[in-house]
């Protein structure tokens, strides 16, 4: 019988993630989880997402964090729906997203260990997996929950553990019999945040200052964990008193307007030609909010921007640790927002006029790279990529998938300012791009959202076309089809003779056309350059949009770093001797 103050625990978990900004939770019904579900009968605050694979729902999680929201949850039924989110935890973990997962388990007393007879039984209740375990690597707290009092302060943990520090997703395991038990929240008890530590930078500061100072040839780099610790408004104020070049890794991208007079380009493997020459001729490098992994440095670290000092500001101090050939001269393990609020206070100023300029006349002698000297029979990716970003206003979200198309889009899209671009980048899972664009239309109603896909990215996770269609979303979806994994032939050229196993045209496409009917999503052919024109119209149509664009089978990534070499060093190769002669100081 129900008493005075008691409500269904999973009630509560509903009310708490409402609390915590969650309107949306994606989900796929399953037995263990079906308690759970059945609370939103009873809440009219909160709603689900029906998805059609769990992997999709941690995907759609992912960027509703991403894209506005702040804060994502998924629920998942025990066994094989538990197992399918770790793919979108995964990227969530990697790229330092914050989101909660709350699992279905069986019944407290047919789990393994529940009688001492089981102990050693692979497997009791029908599905019973133990996720919590299977999670751990790529969660900041993964927890089955013991007793159903616990589920306060289990729930107020693990969003304080995702949410500080270096953010990340968690995941909560509930067996199916304590969803449905009562419990009084008056009665639960509560989680004690810590203390925040105060910030002693006096001397951090003063060697920041000098190195500053003494730089003839400063450089700051701009990463993803600016907005992962929602440093953009701190950055701002930080940039408007530097006169020096500003480049950008693939997770910061639209961090700054790249029309901007101080931004160079981005940077790393498939960076632009002269914001790598240019970090390798800089005497200081100021890197904000990246952990500098080998796709900005490099595959050998220990040759990238080796003649000049490095400062990394990094919230994790074990990405400050690493030994791996990059050598750093002054470790700030902050909060980044916290340590630009304070050096805003010493209105710190760089100015670097002559090598400023140098820099972004550099950056005009590439501006017509080239790619675009040689232009096939079908559409040329980067012509079209570039029409794409001359199409779309500021009031829109890009989301890449992985592949070639990747690429394409990152070394020539033109931010504006306000615009959102990412992809999953540190886990880099075929299939995230259609998911995730449903997450970040959710939460962003009245912004033109853009998933960019490959012909075979889009077909890891293409059953979401129907959740998309169901919900009525006008999301573009593009995919630039080169018919066969494209990236990897290249990489098959390079380093093994040509020989396209399991690539190419064995790879086999479905008929996006006949598709597209299927789902009742319009559809949209783009054969030659001289169509990509159309491009306008249908972006600005207010319906749910396919647009096949058809690449040249080999078509190239140009320029790419071959492994070993340093990134100014890009293929094709030029000559650098002049360029540094003239990036030199006087």
């Amino acid at each position: 019988m129900k008493k005075k103050n008691q409500i269904m625990l999973s009630d509560y978990v509903l009310s708490f993630l409402r609390n915590k900004n969650v309107k949306h939770v994606p989900l796929l019904i399953g037995g263990a989880i079906s308690f759970m579900v059945d609370a939103f009968s009873r809440n009219k605050k909160i709603k689900y997402i029906a998805v059609a694979n769990e992997q999709s729902a941690a995907m759609i999680a992912d960027a509703y964090s991403r894209s506005g929201a702040g804060y994502s949850c998924t629920m998942a039924t025990s066994g094989p729906g538990a197992t399918n989110l770790l793919t979108g935890i995964a990227c969530s973990y990697f790229d330092s997203i914050p989101s909660m997962h709350i699992c279905g388990q069986v019944n407290t007393y047919e789990q393994q260990g529940f009688h001492k007879s089981t102990k050693k039984v692979r497997q009791v209740g029908f599905q019973e997996t133990d996720i919590v375990n299977m999670a751990k690597p790529i969660t900041k707290f993964s927890y089955k929950l013991n007793r159903p009092e616990e589920i306060k302060y289990i729930l107020e943990k693990a969003y304080y553990i995702s949410t500080t520090g270096r953010p990340g997703p968690v995941l909560i395991d509930i067996p199916m019999n304590f969803q449905k038990m009562l419990i009084n929240p008056k009665k639960l008890r509560s989680f004690n945040q810590p203390k925040n530590k105060l910030l002693h930078l006096e001397n951090k500061i003063r060697k920041f200052k000098s190195f500053l100072q003494k730089s003839k040839k400063p450089v700051i780099i701009l990463g993803g964990g600016i907005k992962c610790s929602n440093s953009q408004n701190q950055l701002n104020i930080f940039l408007k008193k530097t006169q020096i070049p500003i480049v950008a890794t693939w997770s910061g991208v639209d961090l700054i307007d790249h029309k901007d007079y101080r931004y160079v380009g981005n940077i790393g493997v498939y960076g632009n030609r002269s914001a790598n020459i240019v970090v390798q001729n800089a005497d200081l490098i100021l890197s904000l909010g990246s952990r500098l992994d080998t796709r900005v440095t490099g595959g050998k670290p220990e040759t990238f921007a080796k003649n000049a000092k490095k400062i990394i500001i990094d919230i994790d101090n074990y990405e400050l640790s690493k030994q791996r050939g990059l050598k750093v001269d002054l470790k700030l393990n902050y909060n980044l927002n916290d340590l630009l609020k304070e050096l805003n206070k010493y209105n710190i100023k760089i100015t670097r006029n002559d090598w400023l300029k140098k820099s972004m006349n550099l950056n005009h002698l590439f501006k017509f790279p080239e790619f675009k000297k040689k232009l096939s029979k079908r559409v040329n990716p980067y012509l079209f990529v570039n029409e794409l970003s001359n199409v779309l206003n500021k009031n829109s979200i890009i989301i890449g998938d992985t592949g070639s198309h990747l690429t394409w889009l990152m070394q020539d899209f033109k931010i504006k300012y306000g615009q959102i671009m990412f992809s999953a980048f540190g886990n880099s899972p075929m299939g995230y791009a259609l998911p995730a664009s449903i997450g970040a239309q959710i939460i962003n109603k009245k912004k033109k959202v853009i998933a960019f896909n490959g012909d075979g990215s889009i077909q890891l996770n293409i059953q979401e076309l129907q959740t998309l269609s169901k919900l009525n979303l006008p999301i573009k979806i593009i995919i630039m089809n080169n018919h066969g994994y494209g990236i990897i032939q290249q990489f098959q050229d390079l380093y093994l003779n040509k020989r396209h196993e399991a690539s190419n045209r064995v790879v086999s496409n479905p008929n996006f056309k006949f598709l597209s009917k299927a789902f009742k999503i319009n559809y949209n052919f783009i054969k030659k350059n001289n169509d990509i024109k159309k491009i306008k119209k249908i972006i600005n149509s207010n319906k749910a949009e396919i647009i096949e664009v058809d690449i040249e089978d080999k078509e190239k990534i140009i320029p790419k770093l071959e492994f070993g070499k340093p990134i100014d060093n890009l293929s094709p190769q030029i000559n650098l001797n002049s360029i540094k002669n003239y990036l030199s100081t006087s």
